[in-house]
């Protein structure tokens, strides 16, 4: 077999001469992704399936507590919308502690109104007297008329705290009624009651520490709910934007959500400008106008007409020679300033060596999406010839692993960037700072080399080769590709354990890695039986 469709190697990381007596290998490369633990599970809540969500959750409280559909909403947003924490505190403290601390009030008596009052009753706030059926008394026992009841939900509502609105009484902390919020509303402003509802319909991704709205500009309208507990974790919506969970940024994985905030004001900050105007302009003397040097030549002329000394900025005749300037001398060393000018040079440089990477992987990623289609085409130009061999899947595979690993690569230069600069410079000594940093940059290296050659890999014109040539290449790619997954498995590890985890002072950490790559949420299909596992039931008949 000809060696001109493949690079040959000499380094350490990928040794193609293994291959041939390696065929044992084969078989547990195609079986790899099987041995991989499945990652946390995502759902996507459309607005369709919103309200059968949130009514899913209310239903379990609802069952296991015999309680109504407000008292349960109300217990919810308390928790979260958290039903194990409910369960939870209901097992600790008991129902009287579980319903005090959310404010809610259970009446077996619902028909507390007429029977109690005369023809006429005063009202707390108005001090009018009200005809009793013009009269509304809560949960806990505190009456108001029907108009002064209507005028605090509408405050409550415009002011945005629909989703918990408490009696008017006093130091009374009993949460209302929303049967009751709804027709006294609907009765005044029709629309009002209706943004009343919506509040209490998206109090379950707002108030849901699980459950958070895609980011998607414009918005897709979907929703992500985590069905895990571990909430650091990116996620892919159906819109195909993927994200972290947590700060709700694109997925920026192996940076923390801090290191990327930082990472992206830095990009876009105007303090890099800055940097740039200190280390190549100059300031005119005359009209303060910024000066940038295009010649050799020490004395520069602004557009104002003023000469200066580029080397100190002071305002200088025309008249000079090619090593001085006439009746002007500037020799004198001056630490502070050029201290300065050094550091903004030094933190110019650094920024730029790291941005320049990190853009060139994000810049290859964006390029290399074309090969999907190349791919695609030659699995079928493969197909039509009817070779014996049937399963391709490992030319899709292969660069499915390429486009994780340029990710992964892209944004392992922003954490470097932070990890080994300022943020952490009181969290370890300049020895410890070096030898983290090669022990991180070796990894990285090891990872980008076999990556590119992944690369080269997938772009070979496998449907030109023999039968032969097709079989070698499959076995090299698919044992470069599992290669490559285990090398940013380490560098995951060596990020988690050997830097992040052995600050002391601060805490930084980063979404686990999965081989399979950001996980896409599937869709929420709400067909829980409304009948409540017997375990919830002895809860609300065992516990007091």
């Amino acid at each position: 077999m000809e060696d001109d469709y493949y690079v040959s190697s000499d380094d350490d990381y990928y040794d193609e001469d293994d291959d041939r007596n390696n065929m044992e290998l084969l078989e547990y490369v195609e079986n790899y992704e099987s041995l991989r633990p499945e990652a946390p599970t995502s759902k996507v809540i459309s607005k369709e399936s919103l309200l059968a969500a949130q009514r899913d959750d209310l239903q379990r409280v609802m069952d296991v507590l015999s309680l109504k559909e407000y008292h349960a909403r109300t217990l919810l947003i308390h928790y979260r919308w958290d039903v194990d924490k409910v369960l939870a505190v209901l097992v600790e403290r008991g129902k009287d502690r579980l319903y005090a601390e959310a404010g809610v009030t259970v009446v077996e008596d619902d028909n507390l109104v007429s029977s109690q009052f005369s023809s006429e009753v005063m009202c707390g706030i108005c001090m009018d007297e009200i005809p009793s059926d013009q009269v509304t008394i809560m949960d806990c026992g505190h009456y108001f008329c029907n108009y002064c009841w209507t005028e605090h939900f509408i405050v409550k509502i415009n002011d945005g705290q629909s989703r918990r609105i408490k009696c008017m009484a006093h130091k009374c902390n009993a949460i209302c009624d929303e049967a009751i919020i709804r027709n006294l509303v609907s009765a005044r402003d029709p629309n009002l009651a209706e943004k009343f509802e919506r509040f209490l319909l998206e109090s379950y991704i707002e108030d849901n520490r699980k459950v958070k709205w895609c980011p998607s500009v414009p918005h897709c309208g979907n929703a992500i709910r985590i069905e895990d507990d571990e909430l650091l974790c990116e996620v892919e919506c159906a819109c195909g934007l993927q994200f972290c969970f947590k700060c709700l940024s694109k997925a920026h994985s192996p940076c923390s959500c801090r290191m990327w905030e930082l990472w992206c004001q830095k990009c876009q900050d105007e303090s890099v400008t800055v940097n740039y105007i200190a280390v190549n302009t100059k300031s005119c003397p005359k009209c303060y106008k910024l000066v940038e040097k295009n010649g050799g030549c020490n004395l520069v002329i602004c557009v104002c007409g003023q000469p200066f000394c580029w080397l100190c900025g002071a305002p200088t005749g025309s008249d000079h020679t090619w090593d001085s300037i006439a009746g002007h001398s500037c020799g004198r060393f001056k630490e502070d300033e050029d201290m300065k000018l050094e550091l903004a040079k030094r933190d110019l440089f650094r920024y730029t060596h790291y941005f320049n990477r990190y853009q060139a992987h994000t810049d290859s990623l964006k390029l290399e999406s074309a090969l999907n289609k190349s791919i695609q085409e030659k699995i079928s130009r493969l197909e039509e010839k009817e070779l014996t061999f049937k399963d391709l899947s490992w030319a899709t595979k292969a660069l499915y692993r390429l486009f994780r690993s340029r990710q992964i690569i892209s944004y392992s230069y922003p954490f470097a960037y932070h990890m080994f600069g300022d943020l952490f410079e009181n969290e370890m000594t300049a020895e410890e700072r070096t030898i983290k940093q090669n022990l991180f940059e070796d990894q990285q290296q090891q990872l980008e080399a076999n990556m590119e050659k992944l690369s080269l890999f997938t772009e070979e014109p496998f449907h030109e080769y023999k039968h032969e040539q097709i079989m070698e290449l499959r076995m090299r790619i698919l044992n470069l590709s599992t290669l490559t997954d285990k090398l940013c498995e380490k560098l995951y590890d060596c990020i988690e354990n050997d830097l992040l985890g052995s600050l002391q002072w601060t805490r930084h950490s980063i979404a686990p890695y999965n081989s399979n790559g950001v996980e896409k949420a599937s869709e929420l299909m709400v067909s829980r039986d409304t009948t409540t596992s017997n375990y919830e039931i002895d809860l609300a008949t065992n516990v007091d």
